[in-house]
């Protein structure tokens, strides 16, 4: 290992365990230094006096996520900016971009790449804008609104679209207020809502807890379902794709059902827990 790791790894280790301090250090390395891992590792650079460092040190021990110290992330395949006003995308919603991708609609309804009507998709709260331009790079063929409630979220988002090139129509608005009218009909929506319970505070990480925007983490414990009864009412979609707490899915499913969805799934992410819900109209 580089001097330059171990000095990193020896500064984070005692916060963050072995084995993620090393991956922060390579992360700032090649980060500072515009150096790949293979290049570092070959002493084509001096990496004795990396400027900032200290500083960046000292605001990881502060337990501030990385993401926004650099102020972007790699996330499935884009490079996207994040900061304080938008949540840190995670491999979970990664997943979830991967169901809808590869789910079996019906040839007709999916519309080909020469239809005069494509496939219409809205990403509801969509944060750094990473589910829509995702699903857009993927589908180039289908048109893809988002929408969110904070201004300074849809100005990530469509930075981001642009530094992605992805066409997305955004828009500013709060679903909990808007009416089926003003949102439209769309073929497929989607949804990573906020869905943590104000209790569950309490076994968060301060890397979380502290930086990333409470009004996109949290729901009040007495209504858990706050959003995902607010968009499965307002019947804008025939397709239907949630991100979910994993406590809450089978609650979820009963809630779709009673608002008219059927062949209502739930899967399971990568850590084997509940995540996801999808449901047709």
């Amino acid at each position: 290992m580089i001097p330059l790791i171990q000095y990193i790894s020896s500064q984070l280790t005692d916060l963050y365990g072995e084995d993620e301090a090393r991956a922060l250090a390579w992360w700032i390395a090649e980060e500072t230094t515009g150096l790949s891992r293979t290049q570092l590792l070959s002493g084509c650079k001096d990496t004795k006096n990396i400027p900032n460092l200290q500083t960046i040190i000292a605001r990881l021990r502060n337990f501030e996520p990385i993401q926004y110290i650099f102020g972007h992330c790699l996330w499935s395949g884009l490079d996207l900016s994040v900061t304080p006003a938008t949540l840190i995308p995670r491999p979970e919603t990664a997943e979830l971009v991967e169901k809808i991708s590869t789910f079996r609609f019906p040839q007709s309804e999916s519309r080909s790449p020469k239809s005069a009507t494509p496939f219409r998709v809205l990403d509801i709260g969509t944060g750094s804008g990473c589910i829509a331009i995702a699903l857009k790079k993927r589908h180039p063929e289908w048109s893809v609104s988002a929408m969110d409630v904070s201004a300074e979220a849809l100005e990530v988002a469509k930075a981001n679209a642009r530094r992605n090139d992805a066409e997305i129509d955004f828009r500013q608005a709060d679903i909990l207020t808007e009416s089926a009218e003003s949102i439209g009909h769309f073929d497929l929506v989607v949804s990573n809502p906020p869905y943590i319970c104000e209790s569950e505070k309490i076994s968060m990480k301060p890397n979380v807890l502290d930086y990333e925007p409470a009004s996109a983490l949290f729901v009040p414990d007495n209504d858990p379902l706050l959003f995902y009864r607010r968009i499965a009412y307002l019947h804008s979609c025939k397709y239907l794709f949630f991100e979910t707490n994993e406590r809450f899915a089978d609650e979820i499913r009963n809630l779709l059902l009673q608002s008219g969805y059927s062949d209502i799934q739930i899967s399971k992410d990568i850590y084997n827990k509940p995540r996801f819900v999808s449901a047709v109209l």
